[in-house]
């Protein structure tokens, strides 16, 4: 019970700077279809309701797509795609609509159910739906009519932040009216991507049957770029994937990302909890899509010396690092580099050049434990070493207790204390006895 309790104190700790970051953003969140239909979606709905709670300003915007098929081989009416979009006659329309509207309903009577032992008790959630966005028909392609297909024409923005202000939940399903009082069938992709764009939505948040976008290897991509977005669709695409929901989701990523969206995430409908460990951990469970890496190496400066000395205190006092004052730290901090993840120092290293014998140090390396099996050690030496040659240092060395091994794999060979710059050779402390190792820059 003690360790159990620990884990939920440390947790919960862990979780508030981001509770206090999302506070009062605007976040959308798709879910499609495929999220709706399965087992999970329960769970889906009660973390809504807790983000809910926490005063995050919530746009949810629902599909249809496997609903809407459903119906239409239920009615013997035939499927038809023209380029990967929905043919939507008539006959078609009517099962879009029965759809659709039976989800908007299905929906908001889950978000308000406030019975006593469910985790939406009290919460009392006022779920709005309405005409907020205004659509347009796709027309006619190659000769094809799309018929009652369409696009969005405009979004009521001061509608929708009207009633975020008032604290509801805003509800958008894939059916939306033209000023001719027409309905049209839109994708759920394309209405949450331009409602992220035109409320400068904070996130845009997507769920798909794996743990977000998956690798060769079958690991989950932790973060990408728009760059790696587009080639991780045309792999998806050379595979035959055209309309799968995270292919969907990664173009609309592209584009809220490229128009000022911060964050895109890609998560696991199966995975019970996925949406809260995503959002309120550091490192997430799913894929981030951001304009630029929400990890960051860079030199340290003055507002950093809390970060680390928080990394190094710890192995200073099991003498794995000699002890360095917050003063000496603040007189040092230019030689400093770090690695910053969601304002959190991760890992730093320092570079001491002796310019005389063309020599550098690199010290003081220290990697926050939860990342200490990744490669930000690799970083930081990869940093130093190219900050070296900027200053024309043909030699990097480095003084251990612990990581001896870690430093000959990366080339590092072990030399007598005869190779150190003068001014270091007259400080080597021969009690702790650091083993020196060092490496050619050229």
């Amino acid at each position: 019970m003690r360790e159990r309790t620990t884990e939920l104190v440390q947790g919960f700790r862990h979780s508030v700077p981001y509770i206090n970051a999302h506070r009062g953003k605007k976040f959308v969140i798709m879910l499609s279809g495929e999220a709706i239909k399965y087992g999970n979606f329960s769970g889906i709905i009660n973390d809504i309701g807790l983000l809910h709670s926490l005063g995050i300003r919530l746009i949810v915007v629902y599909g249809s797509c496997p609903q809407i098929n459903t119906n239409l081989k239920e009615k013997n009416i035939k499927i038809t795609y023209h380029k990967y979009i929905r043919i939507t006659d008539l006959l078609s329309l009517e099962q879009v609509k029965q759809a659709a509207g039976r989800l908007q309903l299905d929906i908001t009577a889950r978000l308000s159910m406030s019975l006593s032992n469910t985790p939406l008790q009290g919460a009392n959630i006022n779920v709005v739906s309405g005409n907020f966005i205004i659509a347009q028909p796709l027309g006619v392609d190659d000769g094809i009519d799309y018929c009652h297909s369409g696009r969005i024409r405009r979004i009521d923005k001061k509608a929708i932040n009207c009633q975020l202000e008032n604290g509801a939940i805003v509800l958008i399903g894939p059916v939306a009216v033209s000023v001719t009082g027409e309905s049209f069938n839109l994708t759920s992709e394309e209405i949450a991507t331009q409602v992220s764009i035109k409320l400068k939505a904070e996130k845009m948040i997507g769920f798909c049957s794996k743990q977000g976008v998956i690798d060769s290897q079958g690991k989950t991509i932790s973060e990408l770029l728009p760059n790696d977005i587009q080639n991780k669709i045309k792999k998806l695409e050379q595979q035959g994937d055209y309309i799968s929901s995270t292919v969907r989701f990664l173009k609309g990523a592209i584009q809220a990302c490229k128009s000022g969206v911060n964050r895109s995430h890609l998560i696991s409908y199966h995975k019970n909890g996925a949406l809260l460990q995503e959002l309120f951990s550091r490192d997430g469970i799913g894929t981030q899509m951001v304009m630029e890496s929400a990890e960051k190496i860079r030199q340290a400066n003055i507002n950093d010396i809390g970060g680390i000395l928080e990394l190094i205190r710890p192995l200073e006092k099991k003498g794995i690092l000699v002890r360095r004052s917050r003063e000496q730290l603040e007189i040092e901090v230019d030689k400093f580099t770090i690695i910053e993840r969601d304002n959190l120092t991760i890992a730093c290293a320092a570079l001491y050049p002796f310019f005389k014998e063309k020599i550098g140090e690199m010290a003081c390396v220290a990697v926050h434990p939860d990342y200490r099996n990744s490669s930000r050690g690799d970083l930081l030496l990869k940093k130093m070493r190219l900050n070296a040659k900027k200053m024309n240092l043909k030699k990097l060395f480095v003084l251990t207790t612990q990581s001896i091994h870690w430093f000959q794999e990366r080339g590092f060979i072990l030399v007598d204390v005869e190779m150190l710059p003068e001014s270091k050779k007259k400080m080597y402390n021969y009690q702790r006895c650091s083993k020196i190792l060092m490496i050619d820059l050229f």
